[in-house]
């Protein structure tokens, strides 16, 4: 049956404002990047400036050593996505195909240390990466980050491993694999949307967290993510919020980039398990 035309168009601005509502943040960021400093703050505020800044890019990466900034976070990131991952997918696998005794207990302990707040384990991590000489390394933010994506890593590959079938275990251990081997020939590759999506979810998780980073890094620049460093831009008596602005809009290009590339993982890894 089609949609009557009234409520079809109350679909279409409903989606229309709702795009609005989320794109207008970025939008006025990078307004705010492309303006001058003396009109930020005129009233009433120009939804594009008159004479746009687009050397305000360039000169911010002379000024700031924003790529290095750029590449911790990358390694950052990525050094904790790849230990998460290795945890989670033995993790989850076992938590969804072994019956193990207190695993429900276990499976909701790893739930519980998902609630707890980041800040609430600043402490206890400052005192064990102090002890290991690591504050002021990479690998303090790395392992930090891992301990925020293993618990829920590990309970969403779980259940994206119920909604596989257990039979395509069983055929493949008929065709000679070990139980290890079926998980890493058959599982993982049909697990592949899942996988995506959870990576990418660390990815983000790691890319935007301050809180670790400020506490766990040395006062030394080059050891700086993009998060903190942006923090250092704003002056004690003038801040020039069209360069942190520009700072901003560097820093968000490398999670637009990686959506527009594993947007069909995400959404495939999000609703496959209603799929299957």
């Amino acid at each position: 049956m089609r949609a009557r035309p009234s409520r079809q168009a109350l679909l279409y601005l409903g989606v229309v404002l709702t795009c609005g509502v989320l794109l207008f943040p970025i939008y006025w960021l990078v307004i705010t990047a492309l303006s001058p400093a003396d009109s930020l703050h005129h009233l009433p505020p120009k939804f594009w400036p008159d004479v746009p800044q687009w050397g305000i890019f360039r000169e911010i990466i002379e000024q700031r050593p924003i790529p290095l900034w750029l590449g911790n976070s990358i390694l950052a990131a990525l050094g904790s996505v790849g230990i998460s991952m290795f945890v989670s997918v033995f993790a989850g696998y076992s938590l969804s195909r072994f019956r193990l005794r207190g695993g429900p207990s276990l499976g909701l302990f790893i739930l519980t240390a998902k609630m707890l707040p980041a800040t609430l384990l600043v402490i206890p991590l400052f005192g064990i990466f102090r002890q290991l000489g690591l504050i002021g390394s990479l690998w303090s933010i790395i392992l930090a980050h891992a301990t925020l994506i293993v618990p829920f890593s590990t309970w969403m590959l779980k259940g994206y491993f119920d909604t596989i079938p257990r039979e395509l275990e069983q055929a493949a251990m008929v065709d000679g694999c070990s139980p290890l081997g079926a998980m890493f020939r058959v599982i993982l590759p049909v697990a592949t949307p899942g996988l995506a999506a959870t990576a990418l979810y660390g990815f983000v998780l790691s890319w935007s967290d301050y809180a670790y980073a400020r506490t766990f890094l040395t006062n030394a620049q080059t050891n700086w993510t993009a998060n903190l460093g942006i923090t250092t831009m704003k002056g004690e008596y003038i801040t020039n919020w069209n360069q942190i602005s520009a700072a901003a809009v560097l820093v968000a290009l490398p999670i637009i980039v990686i959506y527009l590339f594993l947007e069909r993982h995400l959404v495939g890894g999000l609703t496959a398990g209603a799929e299957k």
